[in-house]
């Protein structure tokens, strides 16, 4: 079902879990969702089409590395983001808040937004919330994040809560340059670090502005995962309950799963493609490391029983060569692994709330984890 404005529904509940749907004019979300990186336009490694049989119901593109390779304005004359990528579904951007404070060079940061260097050729750019938005709406995205200013911790509380407090004062300008635009939706992130009650702030804040949905922002950037946890216990119940929450840049499947069970409903990871670039596939029994001498004679596939043809149609002494031979093929076929794998989880998990039984498909999951792989042949 779609329509022509953007709606959120909750169809099951177990336990904090949430079986959800957005509904846009571009398409329907099922949540909990997970959204493949698409940085650059391009999930890397993958064709749109295999994306979308794999399951994925929208993809992320970032702002940062758009605007300053090929350009906001190149894509807009070209039709835009989903014209130029080939991708008929929703599209989430990031801000560019994170890369602004992973990536760039000399960034200053003000009230008015921040001017840094670009990693690509040192070239200076600026980009206040107005900016940002602009630049979101310029690639014609459906979901569109606030900018804000990420912390990387550890970090000083009083850092903390100056990023915080700015990433505020953003959204709400970012909320104002959004205006009305039915069918699409800009979302709050969430700022805090690891301290309980600016997390709390945060949200309270952000949920008075009345945006169409919620991210859990500047987790996963170094700290212990029982933190981010904490956080996600703290910030969750304080969100509106009829609005998605979306988890930034999480994670690994074992995240994902402790996540869900805390209310959250979208994520996004570079985890799965980044790894099968690097010879590393997530399967059902745990990760697999195709770089490891062991598998040069295995004739097994990574999985008998996965739908995927590069889980089960591949030898795992195949993709030991390809990987060990830096073959293009290889990480082609271990990111299509990876993705299915990823896919068949949030569908599993989709299952499991509807029939109430999540906690136990997710210590099922995690038994399958620890008994490790196939007996060998």
């Amino acid at each position: 079902m779609t329509t022509d404005t953007f709606q959120f529904r909750v169809l099951a509940t177990d336990g904090n879990a949430r079986r959800g749907e957005i509904t846009m004019p571009r398409g329907t979300i099922r949540t909990p969702a997970f959204m493949p990186v698409g940085t650059g336009g391009t999930v890397k490694a993958m064709y749109m089409d295999q994306v979308r049989e794999l399951g994925a119901d929208i993809i992320l593109g970032n702002t940062y590395h758009l605007m300053l390779r090929p350009g906001a304005e190149r894509v807009a004359r070209l039709g835009g983001l989903h014209e130029f990528a080939r991708w008929p579904g929703p599209i989430l951007t990031d801000s560019g808040g994170f890369q602004v404070m992973s990536l760039a060079s000399l960034r200053k940061i003000t009230e008015e937004g921040v001017k840094f260097r670009s990693h690509i050729d040192g070239k200076v750019f600026e980009m206040s919330p107005e900016r940002s938005i602009e630049i979101q709406g310029l690639l014609d995205s459906d979901i569109q994040m606030q900018l804000d200013e990420c912390v990387k911790l550890p970090a000083k509380d009083r850092k903390i809560e100056q990023a915080m407090e700015l990433s505020l004062r953003w959204a709400e300008r970012c909320k104002v340059a959004f205006g009305d635009q039915p069918g699409k939706a800009m979302f709050g992130i969430v700022q805090g670090g690891d301290k309980p009650k600016l997390r709390e702030r945060s949200a309270e804040a952000l949920k008075a502005l009345d945006l169409k949905g919620y991210a859990v922002g500047g987790l996963a950037v170094g700290e212990p995962q029982e933190v981010m946890l904490e956080m996600l216990e703290i910030t969750c119940p304080i969100l509106p309950a009829d609005k998605p929450r979306y988890l930034m840049g999480v994670g690994t499947p074992d995240d994902i799963l402790k996540s869900v069970a805390r209310g959250i409903d979208m994520f996004d990871c570079v985890m799965p493609t980044r790894a099968g670039r690097h010879g590393l596939a997530f399967t059902r029994f745990g990760k697999i490391n195709l770089k490891n001498a062991r598998h040069a004679d295995d004739p097994r596939p990574l999985d008998p029983e996965s739908d995927c043809p590069a889980s089960r149609d591949y030898s795992r002494a195949y993709l030991h060569h390809l990987v060990k031979s830096n073959e293009l093929l290889g990480a082609m076929l271990l990111t299509w692994n990876n993705l299915a794998y990823y896919q068949r989880l949030m569908q599993d998990i989709r299952d499991a709330i509807e029939a109430g039984r999540f906690a136990d498909r997710a210590a099922e999951i995690q038994e399958g984890w620890a008994r490790g792989d196939l007996p060998p042949v």
